[in-house]
């Protein structure tokens, strides 16, 4: 790993430039940043993301810091929501956090030369008196806010933006100044929360702090693979589970897994997924469960993939979750392991569930049904 391949891989943008940055890096070491939003009690497969470039800056011996947004999780990130989301208390985001030191050690090093640090933002916000937030505030327009697709869209449809929601980018930039880095990271649907820090920071500090926004783990949809679409992957998650997890990932994802999720080589990738996509994503799942867990636990989650992917057991003691859509249900189980692939059966009338041909792709399975799919595959609701 070298510095133009810290600046490239998985990268979709870096402002104000990619130049300025690569320079500065070659100059000293840098002091970067990702926040992580405790909405929930695990971290997923974007914020893997995340911390596979905080962990590429970590080896080429820059600063780290993993910042954990327990002030601004009581607000809650509006980026991408139509409704206001619900408020959390500062327990709620606690407790939703106390285990992502170890889930996130899989991937940076907390310990020994270069630690990467964990900071709480209540830290310096929970101290910000009314006259500093109207100083702070002072720094950005009523426009600059407001220009943000989500609430433009709210606005046609006649629905509120709160107050705290226009605060919460600011509450954000903040962290940026306090901490004094020279860079941020974050997905790319991050990009107007962390360029108000880039704002506050040059009103406020006078100093240039760079962005650099990673690619995101969409389908052709334009769907997050792996969060929103039903198909949720936890880092607190079993390996197995996580395996047919990956498995599940549409076929044009696979190229862009391997380079956001893996450190493998991508010389000759592409070649690799068009012969054989399935063997490709066998191979990506491997290498993201290996990282993880370790290699025993990738080869132990192969063969059971295999072996219930195989034998095709001829009773109903395949367990999945529910929650999920059908299609992404059965997907693990289809010749190609991908959506598209579950999709195109459960039309063609091949998935029966609880006895009877169901056609909706999108229909969601509940506890306790019995899926069939095609002569051989048979599954259970169970959770």
């Amino acid at each position: 790993m070298d510095i133009n391949e810290a600046l490239t891989r998985g990268v979709q943008q870096i402002l104000p430039d990619k130049k300025g940055l690569a320079s500065l890096m070659a100059k000293r070491k840098i002091k970067l940043y990702q926040g992580f939003d405790p909405s929930m009690p695990s971290l997923h497969l974007g914020n893997f993301v995340g911390l596979m470039k905080l962990r590429q800056f970590q080896k080429l011996g820059h600063e780290v810091i993993f910042l954990i947004g327990d002030f601004t999780g009581m607000i809650g990130d509006p980026t991408d929501k139509l409704a206001t989301r619900k408020k959390l208390t500062r327990g709620q985001v606690l407790d939703n956090a106390k285990t992502w030191k170890d889930q996130a050690s899989a991937i940076l090093n907390f310990e020994g030369d270069n630690a990467a640090k964990i900071l709480f933002n209540s830290e310096w916000n929970d101290k910000v008196s009314f006259k500093d937030l109207i100083e702070i505030t002072s720094n950005f327009t009523h426009a600059q806010m407001i220009e943000r697709d989500m609430y433009q869209e709210r606005i046609k449809a006649g629905k509120d933006i709160l107050f705290h929601e226009l605060l919460y980018p600011i509450a954000q930039a903040y962290d940026s100044v306090v901490m004094g880095v020279d860079l941020e990271v974050g997905g790319n649907d991050q990009l107007f929360n962390m360029m108000a820090g880039r704002r506050l920071m040059k009103a406020m500090k006078g100093k240039e702090k760079f962005v650099l926004t990673t690619k995101l783990l969409i389908d052709k949809e334009g769907q997050k693979v792996g969060k929103t679409t039903g198909n949720a992957l936890f880092l607190d998650s079993q390996p197995e589970e996580f395996y047919a997890g990956i498995m599940s990932f549409p076929d044009e994802a696979i190229a862009l897994g391997f380079e956001l999720l893996t450190e493998v080589d991508l010389t000759g990738i592409d070649k690799e997924i068009k012969g054989n996509p399935m063997k490709a994503k066998k191979r990506l799942a491997y290498e993201v469960v290996k990282l993880l867990w370790g290699e025993s636990k990738a080869k132990d989650s192969q063969e059971n993939f295999e072996r219930t992917f195989q034998e095709r057991k001829p009773t109903f003691d395949i367990k999945v979750s529910s929650g999920n859509t059908l299609a992404v249900t059965i997907a693990p189980f289809t010749s190609l392991a991908s959506v598209s692939d579950a999709k195109r059966l459960i039309r063609q009338n091949a998935v029966d569930v609880n006895g009877k041909v169901v056609g909706d792709p999108s229909l969601k399975v509940k506890v306790g049904d019995e899926i069939k799919v095609g002569e051989r595959t048979f599954l259970i609701v169970t959770k």
